[in-house]
């Protein structure tokens, strides 16, 4: 199975000093925002979720969009036309903020505010959860699974769902990716879409390999404002193709990922209790 994240982030980002391809600037407090990384976000809203929305129809793909809460309550027609086109609305937080850190009831908030902001703009109930940077803290899986969540994708453990003890009942993982990441790879490392295309094909050669003999899922990152650039999605349109030529293969929503998780009598489950 290939599990495809397309994180809307654009317009969830703080006004200053958030990641981006900029140098780092200290920014008085005149001035209000970082304008040229405002408009490097904007990108993703503006032209790069339409156009992988429209690559995904073309393929017949489904996927997980991990959406800020500011970022679908600023742009509702966008959010919800990733719905209406039969995409995963999951949690992402309401804003950009040191999850990892916070109270157990402040976190609580937190994490209502991003089910709360995503659901009323799509309506869709989030599921899936993914922290900032991944970064969770020691009350969050259980909260998550309080709220009404299946699944949290902050892991990097596994090639394969697998479930964990919360609180003696069962939190699904849907494994995350950082060597599959246009975030780290095409943005942070300055690799070319070619290289991300060669690496994304050889990670999927093993693990369709490996298929053969075992469960396998391949976890790949699209963020709004990197894959959905001229170039990217053309290396997207090649992978796609390339991973439909092999049988057996499916592109499942996040979600979808965790219940068969849960059903499957093959579930790899973790030894340690949460």
């Amino acid at each position: 199975m290939i599990s495809i994240s397309m994180q809307f982030e654009a317009g969830g980002q703080p006004p200053k000093g958030t990641d981006s391809p900029f140098p780092k600037v200290d920014f008085p407090d005149s001035v209000p925002s970082d304008a040229a990384t405002n408009t490097w976000f904007a990108y993703g809203y503006r032209e790069g979720i339409p156009r992988m929305l429209d690559l995904w129809d073309k393929h017949g793909v489904k996927v997980t969009s991990h959406m800020i809460g500011e970022a679908a309550r600023r742009h509702p027609t966008l959010a919800r036309e990733i719905a209406a086109r039969g995409h995963e609305a999951a949690g992402h937080g309401p804003r950009w903020s040191s999850q990892y850190a916070m109270a157990r009831e402040e976190e609580r908030r937190f994490l209502i505010a991003a089910r709360d902001m995503v659901k009323d703009v799509t309506g869709q109930t989030p599921v899936g959860y993914n922290c900032n940077w991944l970064r969770r803290g020691p009350h969050t899986l259980s909260l998550l699974q309080e709220l009404g969540y299946l699944y949290h994708i902050d892991d990097l453990s596994r090639d394969e769902p697998f479930i964990e003890t919360v609180d003696g009942k069962d939190f699904v993982v849907v494994p995350y990716t950082l060597r599959n990441n246009d975030i780290l790879l095409v943005e942070g490392r300055n690799y070319s879409p070619d290289a991300f295309l060669a690496q994304i094909k050889r990670d999927f050669d093993q693990l369709y390999e490996e298929g053969a003999s075992r469960r396998r899922m391949m976890s790949v990152s699209a963020h709004d404002r990197i894959s959905g650039s001229p170039q990217m999605v053309r290396v997207w349109d090649e992978f796609l193709s390339y991973a439909k030529q092999h049988e057996g293969v499916a592109f499942m929503r996040k979600d979808d990922i965790a219940r068969h998780a849960l059903r499957s009598p093959i579930t790899v489950r973790e030894t340690e209790t949460i």
